[in-house]
């Protein structure tokens, strides 16, 4: 993810912003249940054997994930040159990308504890409700938090990365796990409230649409990096 920018403080202007969140929020759900739906395909159609070798992962699973990822920072750097329907168009192809690369951790559960997927998707969609809730709530400036949320999930980035060489065990990979969860459920708060604050500075309707998507994709990816951090956590046996 590309670091966000905080807004200044103000009251959103009255009117319209229901249906600015309304946007925001179809977008992420919509983008949730494409990559879910990836997952699934991927799973029961055999397309894990081509992500998954006898020797650990495959070069097609490489591809994926850093292209994915590759994908989400271009857009957020082009995000308001990009018309809002394009941007949709990337963040749902982000979205199935996102589910596919899932699909080994995805596939690690149902082996162990199938009832840990149901778990961790509830857990983090009552976490991700309460935090959304309070950053857009609270009267508390957040942007303070920009800088140390923005250096907790390089590190996370780069813990992940290391992984694939040195693999994570134990109390270790607990901790991280932990430490994931906290930043990404602290960032759902923080972007709630930017996306709140730049509303209201912002009074054309073509820049509240890419903002709409911009919010959607940076929601989307705190959501998924919750659920992914909690079925790890409860599989991390």
């Amino acid at each position: 993810m590309a670091p966000r920018k905080s807004a200044d403080v103000t009251m959103p202007r009255a009117g319209g912003i229901e249906l600015y969140l309304k946007r925001i929020f179809s977008l992420m759900f919509g983008a949730v249940a494409l990559t879910a739906v990836a997952a699934y395909m991927t799973i029961w159609g055999g397309g894990l054997s081509y992500l998954v070798g006898y020797s650990g992962f495959t070069g097609l699973y490489y591809i994926i994930l850093f292209g994915a990822l590759g994908l989400s920072l271009w857009a957020q750097v082009r995000a308001f040159h990009l018309r809002p329907g394009t941007a949709a168009v990337l963040l749902a192809v982000y979205s199935v990308l996102i589910g596919v690369s899932m699909t080994p951790l995805i596939a690690g559960a149902l082996a162990v504890n199938p009832a840990s997927i149901l778990q961790a998707f509830v857990i983090a969609a009552i976490m991700f409700g309460c935090m959304a809730m309070f950053g857009y709530k609270t009267v508390k400036d957040l942007s303070f938090l920009g800088i140390f949320l923005m250096m907790g999930m390089i590190g996370l980035i780069l813990v992940g990365l290391a992984s694939f060489i040195w693999p994570l065990g134990g109390t270790f990979a607990t901790i991280v796990c932990f430490i994931g969860v906290l930043v990404f459920a602290l960032f759902t708060a923080y972007d709630m409230q930017t996306l709140k604050r730049a509303y209201s500075v912002t009074g054309d309707e073509n820049t509240r649409n890419q903002l709409a998507v911009l919010g959607a994709l940076h929601l989307y990816i705190s959501f998924v990096a919750m659920f992914q951090y909690l079925l790890s956590l409860l599989n991390r046996n």
